[in-house]
């Protein structure tokens, strides 16, 4: 059974922990609101500047064009984005369990090879541990996140693609829905998905441009690919704190319950030492009075 001071160190441990995670719950809100703000503002620009490239497009671009032109896929990259660093409750396992799904189940079902992208240690580990073929890795990612490391991912996955390493590139991240919501989201990069249906490409065939329609384009596809990337991460980036700041919240709110419960234990043994102090000077009273 444990002794009083065994109890006390307990609670002060407890409430050693219970500073931490409070302490973490504030720093993830105040990054959270930034984080917040940052996605707000890069939505609209990502999705207007794909709606500026549909106008561009051609059915003979859909075709000869290497960014848009379907392959025969026999192998497809999957870009993981995952965190650099845990204690953000169910954030990792589930984005690791789903890209497993798609990678062993899925992908090898269709008779198609992947190759893994890892942003993020979490991911990067977690498959690099298990043998898994991976093309590249970028970690740290999160710490300060900067348009760089979107840029360099980009970088080092375009060529990739167009020299045929992979015919296909799919990412998977958590999409900032709020902060107690992230949802799980694959998207395809590669190929650049841009219409739902052939009746998209003629609606903009009366358009006139210049200097032309395919130096506009050769020109907006790069920011178009970047803007995406850079907007993945943000949305993965905002993800995490907001799954942060709740998971700290929880262990805040029961570490304050194991320690009402341990105060209670702590009470109880402690009322029961001070009866059997009791009785043991009543008894040793008694046992007087009777000689």
């Amino acid at each position: 059974m444990a002794t009083l001071r065994d109890i006390r160190r307990r609670i002060k441990g407890v409430q050693s922990t219970q500073q931490i995670t409070k302490a973490m719950k504030m720093v993830a809100a105040a990054r959270l609101r930034r984080a917040q703000e940052n996605i707000i503002n890069a939505r609209p620009f990502s999705r207007k500047i794909a709606e500026m490239l549909k106008p561009l497009i051609s059915e003979e671009d859909l075709v000869s064009n290497q960014y848009f032109a379907q392959r025969e896929i026999k192998r497809v990259l999957v870009l993981i984005v995952t965190a650099d660093r845990g204690l953000c409750g169910a954030f990792n396992s589930n984005l690791l369990k789903e890209a497993t799904k798609l990678i062993d189940v899925e992908l090898k079902d269709e008779g198609k090879n992947a190759v893994l992208y890892c942003a993020g240690k979490k991911g990067y580990d977690h498959f690099r541990k298990r043998g898994y073929n991976i093309y590249g890795h970028l970690t740290g990612v999160f710490s300060g996140l900067k348009v760089d490391s979107a840029l360099k991912i980009a970088r080092s996955i375009i060529p990739g693609y167009l020299n045929g390493d992979f015919d296909k590139v799919i990412v998977i991240y958590n999409e900032f829905k709020s902060v107690i919501q992230q949802k799980i989201v694959r998207e395809q990069y590669l190929p650049v998905p841009l219409f739902e249906s052939e009746k998209e490409i003629s609606q903009y065939a009366a358009y006139i441009y210049e200097p032309g329609k395919k130096e506009i384009l050769n020109h907006l596809l790069p920011k178009h690919l970047d803007s995406q990337m850079w907007r993945i991460l943000l949305e993965s980036n905002a993800s995490e704190l907001g799954a942060r700041m709740t998971a700290m919240e929880n262990a805040t709110t029961n570490a304050q319950d194991l320690i009402q419960s341990l105060k209670l234990h702590y009470n109880k043994a402690r009322q029961a030492a001070i009866t059997k102090e009791l009785l043991e000077v009543v008894s040793g009273a008694n046992a007087l009075k009777s000689e």
